[in-house]
């Protein structure tokens, strides 16, 4: 049975501005039912482990998906106890997932833990793959050779003017877009909120939420 880690935020606020945050929920069920559809088992891990803050603004339970996940006790155990991702063994996986939400913005970017086992999960063959602000694990992540992961990589994610339009320029500690871009990347991007996927190798990316299913299904699509 193929596994996937999938990883979520820490942070629960916008820096110093005091305004709650965390990871966005349909980016993380969204793909989670595509795994989970395939067949595949998953751990949902955080930076610091325990239960991981949500972004309010993600509970849409209209969204069939989200309801269904939230309503069923196996992911409601896993999300009350993530796996602190210092614990996680990359030998233990085929890919690892990265959700977004704005609370990413301030723990995936230096998080070591990150660094080893993205870069382990890679070079074992394994897939790695982001949604939204999600790539912001993969700015600082280098290979054994000292290069960036994503230096010359077709990728998107969150772009600035996505950022701009939610007023968040300003609050964020980095340009997501700006900073894949200066490590290397060969950044793709749509139209603001339009589902958008780049696929490069073993690298897959999706540009914000609506993009989180189609990131789903281009990691079983690669895993089967």
């Amino acid at each position: 049975m193929k596994k996937i880690l999938c990883v979520v935020t820490s942070n629960n606020v916008k820096g110093a501005t005091g305004i709650p945050t965390g990871f966005w929920l349909s980016e993380l069920t969204h793909p989670l039912k595509k795994f989970v559809d395939a067949g595949f088992d998953y751990v949902l891990a955080s930076i610091k482990g325990g239960k991981p803050p949500i972004d309010g603004d993600s509970l849409d339970f209209n969204d069939a998906v989200n309801k269904s996940f939230w309503d069923d006790e196996n992911f409601q155990a896993k999300l009350a106890d993530t796996l602190k991702l210092d614990d996680a063994n990359a030998a233990d996986f085929d890919a690892i997932f990265f959700a977004g939400g704005h609370g990413v913005m301030w723990d995936f970017a230096d998080s070591a833990a990150i660094d080893k086992v993205t870069r382990e999960i890679y070079e074992r063959g394994g897939i790695v793959s982001a949604v939204c602000h999600g790539p912001a694990a993969l700015v600082n992540v280098k290979l054994s050779d000292g290069t960036f992961l994503v230096d010359g990589k077709s990728l998107t994610s969150f772009t600035n003017e996505e950022e701009a339009e939610v007023q968040a320029t300003e609050i964020v500690p980095f340009l997501l877009e700006t900073k894949l871009t200066e490590r290397g990347a060969t950044y793709f991007a749509e139209e603001n909120w339009s589902s958008h996927v780049e696929i490069d190798g073993r690298l897959v990316t999706g540009q914000n939420p609506a993009s989180a299913v189609y990131v789903g299904k281009a990691v079983v699509k690669l895993l089967s």
